[in-house]
């Protein structure tokens, strides 16, 4: 409005303005095209700060034992100090922003002046509007002082939006077919020729390679192996978590690949071995394997698992608050509480991802006792260290570097597989050791 005013005091004064406002412009869009990057650095920055802050929060009893304070205090201050460099450079930038408004205000009044006082003296314009006029240019300008000042704030909000987007529009590389299959006929599982990697280029290494293995549905199979032979990455496979890199794997027939995600992730459950429960009562954890789950089938759950005796001892039973993470229960707590959210599921197949480690082999064996027993018809893959949880399986796997080394019976691999021999008589003698 006042850049309108002015053209109807003065054309002429009013394209100096329009001159000014541009090279204005041009500045201050240069200056955004330096800075931005800068913040967009100094944000990285502070993901790293935010990263190690929360890590050093969590492992606190580690830094503690590992007397390791000042070293990771020193961390800290160097992090932040780089943070605070890459501030100063940032703001030694947009400092530049008012002198240079204040050049273009001065400069703007004095060609007012200036040329104004010509056209007075000539007699084509009054003093009147003069005085008008500098009214108009320091409305203007201070309008614009005010912008370039919101303009600062734009150019480190869209530093930070950007990165929000980023995370907002991330699509997942695994996708439901359009018109995927919704049912999931059986629990059998067939791994047909598979290999995998991360990376998902067969020029890479694998992970696992040429796996053949079949599991008919509702039995029992165990997975034996080493660190790092492949035996999570197995698993993983089947609810579609990764796509495999070469082979197929089939669920009930079909190949995982043309299942809707989500009706097979519906009748696949899986206890990792990370146990996570979340900050709620044990009633609203348990249901987020069943929302509608009634207390009954919640307890019948709990019970399977060998964790409905521990609960009845805590003050609110199964109103019981747990902490975030799982915090104030104890690793074997953990373990059945999360069997048990598994089984509430009541799925087509159930997969224990080394999930018993934490319990006593009595309570591990009464586990397995009650899958058989109340889920005869679920199929269950159970990867474990120990022989004794997955000696009673109907057939068992020892999986090595990522190969099939043999499959067969608790009785059969004893004579044929030197590997999962070695580890039963090993795992014997400690036993032994134990009890004596």
């Amino acid at each position: 409005a006042s850049l309108f005013m002015i053209f109807s005091a003065s054309a002429r004064l009013g394209w100096i303005i329009v001159v000014i406002l541009i090279l204005l412009a041009f500045v201050i869009f240069g200056m955004m095209k330096l800075v931005h990057p800068i913040f967009m650095k100094m944000f990285k920055k502070y993901d790293k700060l935010n990263e190690f802050t929360q890590e050093n929060i969590s492992g606190i009893r580690a830094v503690k034992s590992f007397v390791r304070e000042d070293y990771e205090i020193d961390h800290f201050d160097t992090t932040s100090k780089d943070i605070y460099n890459i501030n100063k450079k940032a703001e030694k930038l947009l400092v530049l922003n008012q002198p240079v408004m204040q050049l273009a205000v001065y400069s703007s009044i004095l060609l007012i002046c200036w040329i104004g006082a010509q056209q007075v003296v000539e007699g084509s314009m009054q003093v009147g509007s003069l005085m008008s006029l500098f009214t108009y240019i320091m409305t203007l300008l201070m309008s614009l002082m005010m912008f370039s000042m919101v303009f600062i704030q734009i150019i480190m909000s869209m530093a930070s939006a950007r990165r929000v987007v980023d995370v907002i529009t991330q699509v997942s590389s695994l996708q439901s077919p359009a018109n995927g299959i919704t049912t999931v006929k059986d629990g059998e599982v067939q791994f047909d020729h598979v290999s995998f990697n991360y990376a998902g280029d067969p020029a890479d290494p694998y992970i696992l390679e040429d796996v053949n293995v079949t599991i008919p549905s509702g039995s029992s199979f165990g997975i034996l192996g080493a660190t790092g032979s492949g035996k999570t990455s197995f698993v993983q496979l089947i609810p579609r978590l990764y796509d495999t890199t070469k082979g197929s794997v089939l669920v009930g027939g079909v190949d995982v690949r043309n299942y809707d995600l989500e009706d097979l992730r519906n009748n696949v459950a899986m206890v990792l071995q990370k146990n996570v429960l979340f900050s709620g009562s044990i009633i609203d954890n348990m249901r987020w394997g069943a929302e509608d789950a009634t207390l009954d089938e919640i307890r019948e759950a709990c019970r399977l698992a060998q964790a409905d005796e521990f609960i009845q001892k805590m003050p609110d039973k199964y109103d019981t608050y747990i902490e975030q993470g799982g915090s104030n229960v104890s690793g074997g707590q953990r373990q059945r509480l999360t069997i048990a959210r598994a089984l509430l599921k009541k799925p087509k197949i159930l997969i224990l991802d080394d999930s018993t480690s934490a319990v006593d082999t009595r309570t591990d064996q009464l586990i397995r006792e009650a899958f058989q027993t109340k889920i005869p018809n679920t199929t269950r893959i159970i990867i474990s260290q120990r022989v004794s949880s997955i000696q009673d399986s109907d057939m068992i796997m020892v999986l090595d570097e990522g190969r099939v080394a043999a499959t067969g019976t608790h009785e059969e691999l004893l004579k044929t597989c030197p590997i999962y021999r070695q580890t039963y008589e090993q795992q014997q003698k400690g036993g032994d050791f134990d009890e004596q």
